[in-house]
């Protein structure tokens, strides 16, 4: 591990085949967006290294194929994941009432009872819009999930989501601490300023 690390967490990604998982993960790490971009096949996986709130993490992400054929895979997927981004497509309904399927796998393959989940609306810059914002937030309020709008093609709210779900992550010592007990790690704690945070309002925190 890197010195100046303070720790590794394994993130996924999941949702509905289409709804945009692996362009949110494409323009987090790359910085890149493709129109054409194909279907994931199996799990694709990318190692980024973030800094939030003077805490250097690396974070493991895990994309992973919506299709149902691909499902055999899915107990080692979620096996020691401390981070899940579920996405929907705000222009197709049947991608947002599909949330709780996932949900019900999050809760029968994870192996943690204190894992952080964040629901992320994809695809703000289209305009043909199914699922209004506050619908978003109710299912994410219900669920306890932090909950934001994004869009991997203009960018907005990308970089917050993955943001936003590390430092809650690091809020929760549990989840990570145990796998860095003899690493002599220490916290540092930014002050915040008016507002708080670093989303511009995107973010709502639970």
């Amino acid at each position: 591990m890197d010195e100046d690390v303070l720790t590794t967490l394994k993130i996924l990604i999941i949702g509905e085949s289409g709804v945009g998982k692996s362009s949110l993960l494409l323009r987090f790490t790359d910085d890149t967006f493709d129109p054409e971009l194909a279907a994931t096949i199996g799990v694709d996986f990318k190692v980024k290294t973030i800094s939030v709130d003077g805490n250097k993490a690396k974070l493991a992400i895990w994309d992973t194929a919506g299709q149902e054929r691909f499902r055999t895979l899915t107990p080692s997927y979620y096996r020691g994941a401390q981070g899940v981004i579920l996405v929907y497509d705000v222009t197709r309904r049947e991608t947002f009432v599909k949330l709780d399927n996932w949900l019900n796998e999050l809760e029968t393959y994870c192996t943690r009872n204190d894992i952080v989940n964040m629901l992320v609306g994809n695809k703000i810059d289209k305009e043909n819009r199914e699922v209004d914002r506050n619908e978003g937030l109710k299912f994410a309020r219900k669920h306890s999930m932090l909950f934001i709008e994004a869009s991997a093609k203009t960018c907005d709210g990308v970089q917050c989501a993955f943001e936003e779900l590390v430092e809650k992550i690091i809020q929760t010592p549990g989840l990570w601490e145990s796998e860095n007990q003899n690493k002599g790690v220490k916290l540092t704690h930014r002050e915040e300023g008016p507002g708080g945070g670093a989303c511009g309002g995107y973010c709502s925190m639970l």
